[in-house]
């Protein structure tokens, strides 16, 4: 049978990158002694007063269709936030609610780009990018952020990858998995070029609540560039909300009104007793993140203060974030073969960071999504392995 053109702009490289979690996940599943520090999802239950407001929703009959868009009054809270942390004037009709951050960015590809046209991704950066802007016929241009200058946008390599087929530029701030919070100064840069060469923004946000170090700045609060960026983001890290599927775009009102005529033909707007669960996070609930926040921080610290001891591991402590890297280049020629011996011999998992980009080769990503004693343990097995 034939398939559609589409189906092999579906993979990328950076997608076999999760095989050694998958099978950890499967092992964890069997009773198997295995340590899984190579997934993103926050171990904490979501805040019940979050539940509850959705089972309260369930249990009034609310399941029924609801607007494309969102429910006014939860675009209202988001558009609040979002003016809160920017100064930007934002209102409801800039808000678009969707099936998480990643639904916001394949809604974003499919309304600003098409065949031929370019999209600036800063690398390492989250690994379905690529697929998601390739599916609109547009390609991917990644620019390094090499690990040698700390992970940092090089703004002179993001103006010489801009020809007259870019389109957009995107980014990740905080980044995933470097941890990096771009500062102003970084921003700035960037959205002088995106105002010289009238591109679109599409800024990634998601752990925008998850920083310990610095301030998060959003691209969208710069002089001209709250008419051209797009931002996206969640509730999934912020308040453990990662199967509730509950995000959105914060844009221009004429592009919102785009993703509303889009999302009739792709999800048809978010169930309303998970939109109650989300009013309430982002309203009485808006701060429960912070204990969290405080626990990553001290797991961020516990891990590498263990990892340190192995003198031929460089750690990077992350300003941001759920993760950290680990570089093994001293001790492994193929950090995909250090991922798989690694978890062979201590049943600990762990991410090729490579899978994020050429800029992470060598590097490995440890999760710090799990408790104290298991990130412990995983930890001392990976110095005693390396050892």
């Amino acid at each position: 049978m034939r398939y559609s053109p589409l189906v092999d702009r579906l993979y990328n490289d950076g997608a076999s990158g999760w095989d050694v979690h998958m099978e950890a996940l499967q092992a964890g599943l069997n009773g198997e002694d295995v340590i899984i520090l190579s997934v993103g999802d926050p171990d904490f239950p979501t805040p019940e007063p979050i539940v509850d407001a959705a089972v309260d929703a369930l249990r009034s009959g609310d399941t029924h269709y609801q607007p494309i868009l969102g429910r006014r009054e939860v675009r209202t809270a988001v558009a609040a936030d979002a003016q809160a942390r920017s100064g930007v004037s934002t209102g409801p009709e800039n808000v678009m609610l969707c099936a998480g951050t990643q639904n916001a960015l394949f809604a974003s590809a499919l309304c600003l780009l098409g065949p031929g046209d370019e999209v600036v991704g800063l690398d390492p950066m989250y690994l379905t990018y690529e697929s998601t802007f390739g599916l609109t016929g547009a390609t991917l241009v990644p620019v390094s952020q090499p690990a040698a200058s700390g992970f940092r946008p090089d703004i002179d390599a993001i103006a010489a990858a801009i020809t007259d087929r870019t389109r957009a530029i995107a980014l990740t701030t905080p980044n995933n998995p470097t941890g990096v919070v771009m500062t102003t100064e970084e921003l700035a840069g960037i959205a002088e070029l995106a105002r010289r060469f009238d591109l679109w923004v599409i800024a990634d946000e998601v752990y925008a609540d998850v920083v310990f170090d610095g301030v998060h700045v959003s691209i969208a609060s710069l002089p001209g560039m709250s008419e051209r960026t797009v931002t996206v983001g969640s509730l999934s890290k912020s308040h453990a909300m990662t199967g509730w599927r509950v995000g959105w775009a914060i844009a221009p009102a004429e592009l919102v009104e785009h993703f509303d005529a889009l999302q009739v033909n792709i999800n048809y707007g978010l169930p309303g007793f998970v939109q109650a669960a989300a009013l309430e996070a982002l309203t009485e609930q808006r701060n429960s993140f912070r204990p969290m926040r405080d626990i990553y921080r001290r797991r961020r610290d516990l891990s590498a203060s263990i990892l340190n001891d192995a003198p031929n591991l460089e750690v990077l402590s992350p300003d941001a974030g759920m993760y950290l890297l680990v570089n093994v280049s001293s001790v492994a020629s193929s950090t995909r073969r250090f991922v798989r011996e690694l978890y062979d011999a201590t049943g600990v998992s762990v991410i090729d960071a490579s899978a994020f980009g050429p800029s992470c080769d060598g590097w490995i990503r440890i999760s710090f999504t799990t408790s104290d004693e298991e990130l412990s343990e995983g930890c001392r097995r990976l110095v005693s392995f390396v050892s």
